[in-house]
């Protein structure tokens, strides 16, 4: 059976925008203001998935910046994110497929399969990732 873990920051910045997470910690809402019509509009939910393995400082560094990059507001806003974080140890298959690759992003299409996206620079700073998530999304 596949681990997925929680994320708990370890940064201060983290720790302040973890205290305004919602309930599910992977998932993020956006506000319905400035909406015209009282029905609130259906948002298309993208869902990402980190693998990572305990122990790797490169995981632990991008999946930080990508729960704060999900609470960001502006033109990039990921709002409609589902971050779903996947240990390889706990998969064979996923093991074989990333041992040497780890942390790789991949974004869910809506027939189910993944698509990897490209790897981010553990220099790039949070607005920088949620910028160029972002673009990947909009493909």
């Amino acid at each position: 059976m596949a681990a997925i873990s929680s994320f708990r920051p370890t940064s201060l910045a983290a720790a302040r925008v973890h205290k305004r997470w919602p309930s599910h910690p992977f998932s993020t809402s956006c506000s319905t203001a400035g909406q015209t019509s009282g029905e609130p509009k259906p948002l298309m939910q993208n869902h990402l998935v980190l693998y990572t393995k305990p122990g790797c400082c490169l995981c632990e560094g991008l999946k930080e910046k990508l729960q704060v990059a999900l609470f960001l507001t502006g033109p990039n806003s990921l709002c409609s994110v589902n971050l779903q974080i996947r240990d390889i140890s706990g998969n064979p298959e996923w093991e074989r497929l990333y041992q040497y690759e780890i942390p790789v992003l991949a974004r869910v299409l809506p027939d189910g399969t993944e698509e990897t996206l490209p790897r981010l620079s553990p220099r790039l700073g949070v607005e920088l990732i949620q910028k160029k998530i972002a673009a990947a999304l909009e493909n």
